[in-house]
């Protein structure tokens, strides 16, 4: 499958759904629509793209995702990328210099370094810098439609930019996207990797710039955002109507047997006597339908033995109540 990360969105943009179906006939399965974001972030941060789409004609077979993309300007944005992280599927920052390109590689949490690359860059790549955000998961964008749309200066800059940058990065951890605002911007992903091979990347890395490396950047950052520490997901299934209504049941039948054992505890109480257990006349652990153990019964034999001797005793003494004398006394 094949991805194209960065489809600007304009609000009412009548030609979105052609771009779309012409991306899906290109061969693309995922394409993520782009908020960009300039200058300070809004006091009440929601998803500027609506789910689903208020135009018509989307082709049904293309996954949408939405992404934001935010122009690292000044130090004190970055405080609450964590919240405008929640409310898109991906976040990208689009680094001004070389102070706001070291701190997206080492500490800002985001996605995608989206760099315009159709500008002249007033400082170099470095290999330490891009791999320390290679490792923690980011990947760097090549956006091929401002070299295609714009004027010469536009496109000489972009195949020097995009040399250096394979070049730094040693063609790891790169995705390729169109950022076409219109249909005649796209280019199919084979010929996105042709493109790329010009530039210097190897026809191996150009492939996984479009399905694999991209793929990794929808799946990171959806268990960054479902998942606890990235490792694990939990998702809720519900309960069936029949298991809450029986658990519901048993939770008030526990309830009121214990109610019923406190006050009949609470009555003895009262009654100074000492809470018996529930069973025959003797006090035996013995219940009804249950076998006695056969301690009880060798207890309970005993002691019909001993009853037996006792009565016996009895009868052998005389009614009148006189004591036999003994050998040599007389009477």
């Amino acid at each position: 499958m094949f991805y194209d990360l960065n489809i600007p969105y304009v609000a009412n943009d009548a030609h979105l759904p052609r771009t779309l179906a012409f991306l899906s006939e290109l061969g693309y399965g995922v394409v993520a629509l782009n908020h960009s974001i300039v200058g300070k972030l809004p006091a009440q941060i929601s998803c500027a793209i609506p789910s689903p789409l208020p135009q018509k004609d989307i082709p049904c077979k293309l996954e949408i995702r939405r992404r934001v993309t935010l122009t690292l300007t000044e130090s004190y944005q970055n405080a609450r990328l964590a919240e405008l992280a929640k409310a898109y599927d991906i976040l990208a920052v689009r680094p001004t210099d070389e102070r706001t390109l070291q701190l997206a590689c080492s500490s800002l949490d985001c996605d995608i370094i989206s760099l315009d690359l159709s500008q002249r860059l007033g400082y170099y790549f470095k290999f330490k810098m891009l791999s320390e955000a290679i490792k923690s998961g980011k990947r760097f964008e090549i956006c091929y439609s401002q070299g295609l749309m714009g004027d010469s200066s536009a496109r000489r800059n972009l195949i020097s930019n995009a040399t250096q940058l394979i070049r730094a990065s040693r063609g790891r951890g790169l995705i390729i996207s169109s950022e076409a605002k219109a249909a005649v911007g796209c280019r199919g992903p084979w010929d996105a990797v042709n493109l790329a091979t010009v530039w210097g990347l190897s026809q191996e890395r150009g492939f996984e710039a479009v399905s694999k490396e991209a793929r990794s950047v929808i799946v990171t950052a959806q268990l960054k955002r479902t998942g606890y520490r990235g490792v694990i997901d939990v998702v809720y299934g519900g309960e069936k109507l029949e298991v809450v209504e029986e658990l519901k049941q048993g939770k008030e039948g526990g309830k009121q047997g214990k109610e019923g054992g406190k006050a009949k505890q609470n009555q003895a109480a009262v009654n100074g006597q000492k809470r018996k257990a529930e069973g025959d006349a003797d006090g035996g652990a013995e219940t009804a339908g249950q076998p006695i153990s056969k301690r009880e019964a060798k207890r309970r034999a005993k002691k019909a033995r001993m009853g037996g001797e006792e009565t016996d005793q009895a009868a052998q003494i005389p009614a009148t109540g006189a004591v036999p004398a003994k050998n040599g006394e007389h009477g």
